[in-house]
């Protein structure tokens, strides 16, 4: 079976376009059809993965939220929404063009209340990003021990396995539920629109329209807040 289209070479005017799955895309999409780009075919309840709409020329494609910027640095998608924390995670070679404002929380180191940092010893450190957090300490000249986790890594700390974790914090419900708090702000997280590079230049108008169309909706948001 030959593919849909050619990486990086797509020549069908289409533009191509990574969705997450989940509810950030949902809103995505929202906000992709305001600008412009409708596809009610993806509204669909089927299983179905890839959607078109011939007369707005785009197609949709759901995927899993950290394969985003990989499908976009490939070129299998012109265009795509990923959070900055997978950004700032896997440094992918494309283009950052827009915050969307949506999708906001922060990326947080957390420990148990009262945990004391000893400078003397390794901080043992438990996350599922373990460049975000060897980036944040390198910076602070602290030595560590990064403990790759994924998933409910709140009960490293607990069971004594690692000192803190470094972690998206939405709400801190979960953290304060098992006892945990958060101690620093490493940076904070929202949704950003980004480009294959080669997209931008051949398919420059149609991303640009995308990109207006955007950018006023965050303006208007911003304005009436």
């Amino acid at each position: 079976m030959r593919p849909l289209f050619d990486s990086g070479t797509s020549a069908d005017g289409f533009l191509n376009v990574a969705l997450p799955k989940g509810r950030l895309g949902e809103r995505v999409y929202a906000m992709l059809a305001q600008a412009g780009f409708p596809c009610p075919e993806l509204l669909d309840p089927k299983r179905k993965l890839i959607f078109e709409n011939p007369e707005a020329k785009v197609r949709y494609f759901w995927v899993k939220p950290s394969d985003v910027p990989a499908y976009v640095e490939r070129g299998a998608a012109d265009v795509g929404v990923a959070g900055k924390d997978i950004l700032l995670e896997y440094a992918p070679s494309v283009y950052e063009l827009l915050d969307l404002e949506i999708g906001k929380c922060r990326m947080c180191v957390a420990a148990l209340e009262g945990f004391r940092d000893n400078p003397d010893q390794k901080l043992r450190v438990a996350t599922e990003f373990p460049n975000i957090a060897q980036s944040y300490y390198s910076s602070q000249s602290r030595d560590i021990d990064v403990v790759r986790l994924h998933g409910s890594i709140e009960i490293a700390p607990i069971l004594g396995m690692t000192d803190v974790i470094v972690d998206i914090v939405e709400t801190g419900t979960t953290l304060k539920e098992n006892g945990l708090t958060p101690i620093e702000t490493i940076v904070d997280i929202s949704a950003r629109l980004i480009a294959n590079k080669v997209s931008y230049q051949f398919k420059y108008e149609a991303i640009q329209t995308l990109f207006q169309g955007l950018q006023e909706q965050v303006a208007a948001k911003e304005a009436a807040q």
